[in-house]
């Protein structure tokens, strides 16, 4: 696998080392011991999927609070998904920026999203698939999140949000004190 840490100390994109041939190629996914060797959370408690009917289909920006905070692996199976997150420590020098990458079926990439982050994505065609390992298991009553259009973070979505729930849609204005204690 390839790490390629990005300016939000701590989030990597990780793309597979394809060994090819005449059947196609093969790749690593997972290997805890890269992940340890680059100090990254390598503890796996549970993987889950996020299966999304239309084009334009928004969800986050999603994270869990002290104690539950979670580090995620997350990679397109189906479709493409441009995939956003936003740093919430409050002690880091990247505090309240985010950064957004494109993941696709194709592309195979992954993103290794560090405790302390939002998450979301919008998927950019219909039939779209994410598949997420996670570092934590979820407790609802430490879910919390950022609004995808919230005027303090000014995310640039590249396409139209055309469906999100009602949660997502209301979420609070931003609130340092309320992100990541």
């Amino acid at each position: 696998m390839m790490f390629e840490e990005t300016s939000l100390k701590g989030a990597f994109v990780v793309d597979p080392d394809r060994r090819e041939d005449e059947r196609g190629f093969f790749a690593r996914t997972w290997d805890r011991a890269e992940f340890e060797a680059r100090g990254l959370n390598a503890e796996l408690v549970q993987c889950s999927i996020s299966f999304n009917r239309e084009k334009g289909t928004l969800r986050g920006m999603h994270y869990q609070a002290r104690p539950y905070e979670e580090a995620k692996l997350v990679r397109c199976t189906m479709g493409t998904v441009h995939d956003v997150i936003i740093d919430l420590r409050r002690d880091s020098p990247t505090f309240k920026r985010w950064l957004g990458f494109d993941l696709t079926a194709d592309n195979r990439r992954m993103l290794y999203i560090p405790e302390g982050f939002a998450h979301g994505f919008l998927t950019l065609e219909d039939q779209t698939e994410i598949f997420y390992q996670m570092s934590q298991v979820y407790v609802p009553e430490s879910a919390g999140g950022v609004r995808w259009d919230d005027p303090t973070i000014r995310i640039r979505w590249p396409a139209a949000v055309r469906v999100i729930s009602d949660r997502d849609k209301n979420y609070p204005d931003f609130e340092p004190e309320g992100a990541r204690t």
